[in-house]
């Protein structure tokens, strides 16, 4: 690639290392950071970034071939525009290049360890550090020897106060409620089990920022490699995809070490994200799954196809009017309709192939804060939960079928949805027993007579009449 060469030469300090180097965080941190390097004129003082991959060496190894230069290739419903991403500097393979990864995190110049490492990389159950867990297990026996992600923040933390360099800030981008505070108890826990005094420094003097992140990233094919080299004149074997929409609200709480200016860029520095993160992942994400899921019954291979779609999209606006918004603590100065409207659009653009099996991955995750905090607040108030409850059935009905038809489900309670289907006779003993799994439903709602009886309902009508069907009944029913 001819500007490789030219960029490696200017390339920024690394001051910043990223765990979980995959699209998103390479189409989004990684794109406010270009554009905020853009603005320092001293090279040393920019902010470079070294990505770190948990799991397969792909990535590593695509970029390293191209100098970890890639493009970001916005896709719009008025053109497409591709942008250069030049602040990636390194990218190592943490079961490979663990003494090199935990030096980096330990070097004085690094003032943020950000995160994507996904639901499962925070290896907690409920909220809290699972003990259980191979990897956190091994790490507790092995503490200078991490696999785990949290290891590495507690393994590199350690060097860091035993060496007398003040802490770096964690930065979770990951689409998790309260994710800031939930790194926090994982990391004080973890730390606990291995030095209690290390423990109680990690709790007076490492920051944890709750942070909201929101950009449509879809995985990038074959086909988008194909074209991104039509648009930019030369083979990119790592670009990424993405809609030309973000957002990133992020809690002011850092270190002693300071930050990016990342307001700068466009980043909303606030006191308190939690009714940004409410309102994006009861509006954006609920509808998303509800898109995704009942898309899937209704044959949509992609968000834009089934948006497009006059029952789900009638579906959706009835799901965000009367039961989503209304389960919302809405932030000051903003107009909650006009957000949901602004949503719709993005889903709209075609751009995107923004598939809704990928959305539908790990739902059993995804329904707690997305679907049933919304759920449980409706109840309380009295609101209605039909909606709602037909994506909770729609769900049951897409793992049943699916496992059925001998089709892979990707979700981490995959074995138990199966040994559920296998040991239940009839649609009602389905309901019943998925309703039991407490790692999705809490017992007030596995044992509410209204949400059950609904889910039950739904569940015999998809059945019976079709996913169609069960849409229009939904949407009538506000009327």
């Amino acid at each position: 690639m001819s500007v490789t060469t030219t960029i490696q030469d200017s390339r920024p300090p690394i001051r910043i290392v990223h765990l979980g180097i995959g699209a998103f965080f390479r189409a989004f941190g990684l794109a406010y950071l270009e554009r905020l390097n853009a603005t320092i004129p001293s090279r040393d003082e920019r902010y470079g970034v070294m990505g770190v991959s948990f799991r397969s060496p792909a990535v590593r190894d695509a970029l390293a071939a191209q100098g970890y230069v890639y493009t970001a290739l916005e896709r719009g419903p008025d053109g497409d525009m591709a942008r250069t991403i030049t602040s990636l500097c390194d990218v190592a393979l943490s079961r490979e290049e663990q003494s090199r990864i935990l030096a980096q995190m330990a070097d004085e110049k690094v003032s943020i360890v950000s995160l994507t490492i996904t639901e499962k990389g925070y290896c907690h159950h409920d909220g809290a550090l699972d003990l259980a867990h191979p990897d956190i297990a091994h790490d507790i026996a092995n503490p200078e020897d991490p696999v785990s992600a949290p290891g590495y923040i507690v393994a590199s933390l350690a060097m860091r106060r035993d060496a007398g360099i003040p802490p770096f800030s964690c930065l979770p981008c990951d689409n998790l409620s309260n994710n800031g505070r939930l790194l926090a108890d994982i990391v004080h826990a973890l730390a606990e089990r291995i030095d209690p005094e290390l423990a109680a420094w990690i709790k007076t003097e490492v920051r944890f920022p709750v942070t909201m992140i929101d950009r449509i990233v879809p995985a990038t094919t074959d086909s988008d490699r194909a074209y991104a080299a039509t648009i930019i004149g030369y083979e990119d074997h790592a670009p990424v995809i993405h809609e030309p929409f973000s957002q990133w609200v992020i809690e002011d709480d850092f270190g002693a070490l300071g930050r990016p200016d990342f307001a700068a860029v466009g980043a909303q520095m606030v006191a308190d994200v939690a009714p940004f993160e409410s309102m994006k992942l009861r509006c954006l994400n609920g509808s998303h799954t509800a898109l995704a899921i009942l898309g899937l019954l209704s044959g949509k291979e992609t968000v834009s196809e089934a948006i497009s779609d006059p029952a789900l999209s009638d579906f959706v606006e009835y799901l965000w009017r009367w039961e989503i918004c209304p389960s919302v603590d809405v932030p000051r100065g903003v107009d909650i309709a006009d957000y949901c409207q602004a949503l719709r659009k993005r889903y709209g653009n075609s751009a995107i192939v923004h598939q809704t099996v990928q959305i539908a991955t790990d739902t059993s995750k995804k329904l707690p804060p997305r679907i049933l905090e919304p759920i449980a607040d409706n109840l309380q108030a009295g609101r209605s939960v039909s909606g709602l409850c037909l994506i909770i059935a729609g769900w049951m009905f897409f793992i049943r079928s699916a496992y059925m038809m001998g089709d892979v489900i990707n979700d981490p309670l995959a074995d138990s949805f199966g040994a559920i289907v296998n040991d239940t006779i009839d649609n009602d003993a389905y309901v019943t027993a998925m309703l039991e799994i407490d790692s999705v439903f809490s017992p007030d709602l596995a044992h509410h007579d209204m949400f059950v009886s609904r889910i039950m309902n739904w569940y015999r009508k998809i059945g019976k009449d079709g996913i169609d069907a069960c849409l229009r009944q939904a949407t009538r029913e506000a009327t």
